[in-house]
């Protein structure tokens, strides 16, 4: 899904505040009526010490994902690629922070004999480092005032751009999109929307308000699935799930999640790029002890059959990686006993969903029962070296799915998974 949209150009207002989405006005309207001026100022990052302290006291005031903690930020500054170019954006009230970022620059060239900078939030440009894929992305804004200054930050950003910039914004909410595309109206700008996608999570509540367990909430056909797979599993032993308390129990099962994973995937496999794996363990080894990190074994008497990386965040779990021992029967289901295991474990702990993240695969459709719109979105000028990119880039996507694609199938926005829990991780072309 990739287009641009004409938008009619707009005056700049004198503070960075503009119309919000009905559920966020009343931040807003508090803001007008204090006559708040939000301050913004994008400089390179020269002090991660610093950014460290603000970025964890803001973080107590602000609602965030789990990609917008210290710890995913945190660790990803210091396993940044040669050459990247981080800078803080840091909007501030009356001189106290009340809004951060990390915003990467990076110079391309496409067609024009020109290099021309692009800015990412929360990315470096780099394809391969950029393939830790960054979801539930956006501005760390204090929780009183997120409206206005994520639309201040974005101006900010978009006021910043050259004719020939553009600025990259993946893995957002459909708020920071509907802003974004605001803020780029302002600017006399243009987004263009180059992935739309969900990402599919499996919400508690509705469960408990149905029947309140999780696999008589399934579907018949997926019920009975994890059932005979179950069964056949039982037959070598007592089935388990264990969830590793210790940092080294942690690296031992991710360790034999790299081997299950790159069985499966190869050279496609994320593993395959250098960075990820000691970029995984570093974050690991620092969120384990914190609750933060939640890998667990599934086991079929001493054998394991899957094991799963998740993110624990604000009472979710999400599912980032996976790792299964795929046999010749195709009655086994490793992935969709480890993900209804690790649910129902989840469910028992008291937290309150668990997702998939974004991309699609079967697995995902038959477990979960909601979704959330996740885009990765361009802001730019309407030039014509821009124009030909998206042709090209159309017509790229439409090849590689047409090869990839078996007769009948749907195209998936996303690589697909194999249907029983695992897939690796990918993101869209920039």
């Amino acid at each position: 899904m990739e287009f641009w949209e004409n938008r009619q150009m707009a005056a700049r207002p004198d503070v960075s505040v503009i119309e919000p989405e009905p559920d966020r006005a009343a931040s807003v309207e508090q803001a007008r009526r204090d006559d708040a001026l939000i301050d913004v100022r994008i400089e390179p990052l020269q002090d991660i010490a610093g950014l460290e302290s603000a970025w964890t006291e803001l973080e107590a005031r602000a609602p965030h994902s789990f990609y917008l903690s210290w710890l995913w930020v945190g660790t990803w500054l210091s396993h940044l690629p040669r050459g990247a170019q981080p800078h803080v954006l840091t909007a501030r009230m009356s001189g106290r922070i009340v809004g951060l970022a990390i915003v990467c620059r990076r110079t391309v060239w496409s067609f024009g004999p020109q290099g021309r900078a692009r800015w990412l939030l929360h990315e470096t440009g780099d394809a391969r480092f950029d393939r830790l894929f960054i979801e539930y992305n956006g501005i760390l804004a204090e929780r009183a005032w997120t409206a206005p200054v994520e639309a201040a930050c974005l101006e900010a950003l978009a006021r910043s751009l050259s004719v020939s910039d553009e600025l990259v914004l993946s893995g957002i909410n459909s708020d920071v999109e509907a802003t974004a595309s605001r803020v780029a109206t302002r600017a006399g700008l243009l987004t263009q929307v180059r992935q739309a996608d969900v990402a599919r999570w499996v919400d508690f509540t509705e469960i408990g308000e149905k029947s309140g367990a999780y696999r008589a909430s399934l579907g018949r056909n997926t019920r009975q699935a994890v059932s005979r797979a179950i069964r056949l599993y039982a037959e070598r032993g007592p089935l388990a799930f264990r969830v590793m308390e210790t940092t080294s129990e942690a690296l031992a099962a991710f360790d034999v999640l790299a081997g299950f994973h790159q069985s499966r995937w190869g050279s496609k496999g994320s593993f395959a790029n250098s960075g990820f794996r000691p970029f995984h363990e570093d974050l690991i080894a620092r969120g384990v002890p914190r609750g933060a990190i939640r890998i667990s074994r599934t086991l079929a008497g001493e054998q394991t059959i899957g094991v799963l990386y998740n993110f624990v965040h604000d009472g979710h779990v999400l599912n980032y990686q996976s790792g299964f021992l795929y046999e010749p029967d195709g009655r086994l289901k490793p992935g969709l006993v480890s993900h209804v295991l690790s649910i129902e474990d989840s469910m028992s702990r008291g937290e309150r969903g668990y997702d998939f993240l974004a991309g699609f695969a079967r697995h995902k459709s038959q477990l979960a029962n909601a979704e959330h719109a996740m885009i990765w979105t361009v802001v730019g000028a309407d030039t014509m070296e821009r124009r030909i990119e998206a042709r090209v880039r159309r017509a790229r996507q439409a090849l590689g799915q047409l090869l990839r694609k078996p007769a009948g199938a749907p195209t998936a926005a996303l690589p697909t998974g194999d249907g029983d829990g695992g897939s690796p991780r990918a993101v869209p072309e920039p």
